[in-house]
């Protein structure tokens, strides 16, 4: 059963075309495979080699960086925008998420399809056991041991991985979600993120930190004080895998003081 007729067509829009939500039966048949397949070291190696030349990376752990970027934006995406701003839940796992790496002239063109049809509903009284229970599906259950395999396959740090995951998550509810005007929306998203910030359990995670918060540093003014930018604390190797180098905006190396 189509995931789409659980939500409205303006909800399924969003979910859709800004966050490329779909339903796993529109999985891209050749540049795919389901999550817990990744977690298999020999299968995470070729896709990581294969997937090298494709997006300029020099390197197999510069190539995890930059997928686990974009795995983080579509898991978070899709699932905490669903929760926060729709009150449904979408509930991500090794069996029922999909794995795209399409990345075409210079872009990443992958989706986040899933196999699980049935967003979770929660009862009266009910909605913080529900929403523990989807974070910790997406953070503990699905994307550390993706960041676990990507670390010892290809050596890259687990601090970037999950700080590429970080700042994905602050981007949806400081940029994305703030473009919400109605009051209720505004109250549950503006609780989730505070929660996620600063009572989330780091066993939510699978950690014995809460990276949201670990990363969540004060914003540094730039331009004479016109801007403030909260620069990373660990580089992603974005500028590595570009020619001319590029910079994410909030690459430390671009931080006041830095030299590059």
């Amino acid at each position: 059963m189509s995931l789409a007729r659980y939500f409205t067509a303006q909800e399924w829009s969003v979910l859709g075309s800004g966050l490329r939500l779909k339903d796993g039966a529109e999985r891209d048949p050749l540049r795919s495979l389901m999550a817990r397949d990744l977690l298999q070291e020999d299968v995470c190696e070729r896709l990581l080699d294969a997937l090298s030349p494709v997006i300029g990376s020099p390197s197999r752990a510069i190539t995890a960086s930059l997928l686990g970027k974009r795995l983080s934006f579509l898991a978070t995406g899709a699932c905490l925008y669903a929760m926060s701003v729709y009150d449904k839940g979408l509930l991500l796992s090794p069996d029922n998420t999909v794995i795209e790496y399409g990345h075409d002239d210079g872009l990443w063109t992958s989706s986040m399809p899933l196999t699980h049809s049935l967003p979770l509903t929660y009862g009266a009284g009910e909605r913080e056991a529900w929403r523990e229970a989807l974070v910790q599906s997406l953070f503990a259950g699905l994307l550390k041991p993706l960041w676990q395999t990507f670390n010892r396959v290809s050596g890259v740090s687990r601090r970037i991985l999950w700080e590429n995951t970080a700042v994905r998550v602050y981007s949806l509810y400081e940029k994305r979600m703030a473009k919400i005007d109605e009051p209720s929306v505004r109250e549950r998203y503006e609780a989730d993120f505070r929660w996620l910030l600063t009572q989330a359990e780091p066993a939510l995670f699978g950690l014995d930190y809460n990276p949201l918060s670990h990363f969540h540093r004060p914003p540094t003014l730039v331009d004479e004080g016109q801007r403030s930018i909260r620069f990373r604390r660990t580089c992603c190797f974005y500028y590595l895998a570009t020619e001319p180098a590029e910079y994410c905006s909030t690459c430390p190396l671009l931080r006041p003081g830095k030299c590059r």
